[in-house]
């Protein structure tokens, strides 16, 4: 067993876990927080896509032991005081989810790239939900709310 020390959602924590636990089990097992979902475990679904040190990662192809001494956000983190983000208005107000399985990984992956300043094209959109499975919407009330989400971040 290792003790790892790492920063969730603002909160330090500190827990002992196996050497060879996934990310993705240590945050919905572990620490209780099961907005992570997690789909194929083999990263090509990005279910369970969490922020690293601010970059958005697959948390099914990491350990637990390598976040030692990280900070670490999940979809959990993305509001604050229980206000959604206006990412999270634009996905409600467009419709962009359904059964809501793939929007948490979505949501922490536009996140990570509204957040480094960009205002993404619909084909940088597209490009980035290439990384994302969803098997209800289509996709294009997706694409719809991150554009929108955008484009209010710019103006």
């Amino acid at each position: 067993m290792t003790e790892i020390t790492v920063t969730v959602n603002g909160r330090r924590r500190r827990e002992v876990v196996e050497p060879r636990l996934l990310l993705s089990d240590f945050i919905r097992h572990t620490l209780g927080l099961t907005g992570t979902h997690v789909g194929c475990e083999h990263g090509v679904c990005g279910a369970c896509t969490v922020r690293l040190d601010g970059v958005s990662v697959r948390s099914c192809l990491l350990f637990a032991v390598q976040v030692d001494g990280a900070e670490l956000q999940t979809v959990e983190g993305l509001a604050g005081g229980g206000e959604l983000t206006p990412l999270q208005a634009a996905f409600r107000e467009a419709h962009a989810l359904q059964c809501g399985f793939c929007t948490p990984g979505i949501l922490m992956a536009v996140a990570d790239l509204l957040d480094r300043g960009a205002t993404p094209s619909r084909a940088e959109i597209t490009e980035l939900l290439a990384g994302h499975l969803c098997r209800c919407t289509g996709y294009e009330p997706i694409v719809n709310a991150i554009a929108a989400a955008a484009a209010e971040r710019s103006a």
